[in-house]
């Protein structure tokens, strides 16, 4: 899969990684590099059957362990689909979420579990982006965002404060163990003066 750059954006919900990749990938394509933009879970067909039964419905309806199973299956479909093709033909492939959200949702902030995701990762997927970038908000602004936001996809947010607030310590805990490949970017204020931040993270 050599060739190709492989760049995932996380953080808590809300923070806002969806706009930032979107405007990253403008930025690159205008400089000439070819973007594919998609996201976790999802980004190919089996994938995104198995987003609506992750994202959707009650907070209670799935286990962490059940979680950490559908997950990792939506992401090997996402793999041998859609990211390994892309990287192999050169492109810079950016992703809304990937391993590292099961790190801290299932491994972490729902139960210790950071074991099973791990080995789970080793043998199913085996490959971590080159670049993480952690758009790091405050828990209350981001859960503000996601209400007014709406929509089905709410399964997460309805976990409440307390809960985003333990993802977001682990997303810091997270870019202090990888600090060679995790940047985290602040994510307060207009989305113009995150981009900056994320372009300046890139460097």
């Amino acid at each position: 899969m050599a060739g190709g750059r492989f760049i995932t954006f996380e953080g808590i919900d809300g923070s806002g990684k969806t706009t930032q990749l979107r405007a990253l990938a403008t930025r690159l394509r205008e400089n000439g590099t070819a973007v594919v933009e998609t996201r976790e879970p999802g980004g190919a067909e089996g994938a995104e059957a198995i987003r609506r039964l992750l994202v959707e419905g009650d907070p209670g309806r799935w286990s962490a362990e059940t979680e950490i199973l559908l997950f990792t299956a939506a992401r090997r479909d996402h793999l041998e689909r859609r990211i390994a093709p892309a990287l192999a033909d050169g492109a810079t492939v950016l992703c809304d979420r990937f391993v590292d959200s099961t790190r801290v949702y299932q491994g972490a902030a729902r139960a210790e579990l950071r074991g099973t995701v791990d080995a789970l990762h080793a043998l199913m997927i085996g490959i971590e982006p080159d670049l993480t970038l952690i758009l790091d908000l405050d828990p209350g602004t981001a859960v503000a965002r996601g209400a007014a936001r709406g929509g089905v996809e709410d399964r997460f947010e309805r976990f409440g404060p307390a809960f985003q607030a333990r993802l977001r310590d682990g997303f810091l805990a997270l870019a202090a163990e990888f600090p060679e490949r995790c940047r985290v970017v602040p994510a307060d204020g207009p989305a113009e003066t995150v981009a900056a931040r994320v372009a300046e993270a890139l460097t």
